[in-house]
């Protein structure tokens, strides 16, 4: 087909993808519930996946510490065949049944956390088997997955099943089930985040000062809740280093 017609039909096949989240809220709704009730009690948020699952796992845990000041270890995103798999693919790796047990091992995972796989097809070997290691443990267990009665949700306590249905290209799930599965990991951990007090209004007040940008976002934000000028807002973030203690000392009487 003509290119603007390829397009086209690729957009109109993404459209679709937001409505099909949208019938499946009250699942993530059960699993955002579930995940905070875990982090509360002091346990962790695990992903395990494969591919394109395994790596928006990945970026959705590594996302959270700089945006929500938490620890780096309170959500971990594993994928099959290790690191090097985020690059480059691992043959076979996901074919590996006990794998994702061993690699949740290695984080001293416990009944206090939570796990959650995250595959399109639904069949994953190795999320399969991660889940039923956890489940036979009493360790918690979610899924997001794109297909419905899969074997990854029946053995999740806290399944998400987002029907997307056929791909424009056939079989490559990174296009709309990808997409599925990138906007319900960004639900999850935002509601989580929310939910868990990381957030004031609509800001990110325990975000890192880990560059220039982030630290002219933290300034502009001291400015528009406390209504101090520029020097004053930035003097008073410098000292405190996070918005949210420069709002509680500010406030406290503490003020520059």
């Amino acid at each position: 087909m003509p290119l603007r017609e390829l397009l086209e039909n690729i957009n109109r096949e993404d459209q679709s993808v937001p409505l099909a989240v949208e019938r499946a809220i009250p699942q993530v709704e059960a699993l955002v519930n579930a995940t905070v009730d875990r982090l509360k009690q002091g346990g962790r948020l695990f992903y395990i996946g494969a591919g394109t699952s395994g790596r928006l796992g990945i970026v959705d845990a590594s996302e959270c510490p700089p945006t929500y000041g938490v620890p780096h270890g309170l959500i971990i995103g594993i994928i099959a065949g290790g690191d090097g798999a985020i690059r480059k693919a691992v043959e076979f790796a996901e074919d590996d049944t006990t794998q994702a047990w061993k690699d949740l091992q290695e984080h001293q995972v416990t009944e206090q956390d939570i796990v959650v796989g995250i595959a399109a097809s639904g069949s994953t070997p190795y999320v399969v088997g991660g889940l039923q290691a956890c489940r036979s443990r009493g360790i918690a267990t979610g899924c997001i997955v794109c297909n419905a009665n899969s074997p990854i949700a029946a053995e999740a306590d806290y399944p998400v099943e987002i029907f997307t249905g056929p791909e424009f290209v056939t079989g490559s799930t990174r296009m709309k089930a990808g997409t599925a599965q990138k906007l319900v990991l960004n639900m999850l951990t935002t509601a989580t985040m929310v939910q868990l007090g990381h957030v004031k209004g609509n800001k990110m007040v325990d975000m890192q000062l880990s560059n220039h940008k982030l630290v002219e976002r933290g300034t502009r934000m001291l400015m528009e809740e406390l209504q101090l000028t520029k020097p004053e807002a930035a003097a008073l973030l410098q000292k405190y280093g996070s918005v949210r203690a420069a709002i509680e000392a500010y406030r406290n009487g503490e003020k520059e």
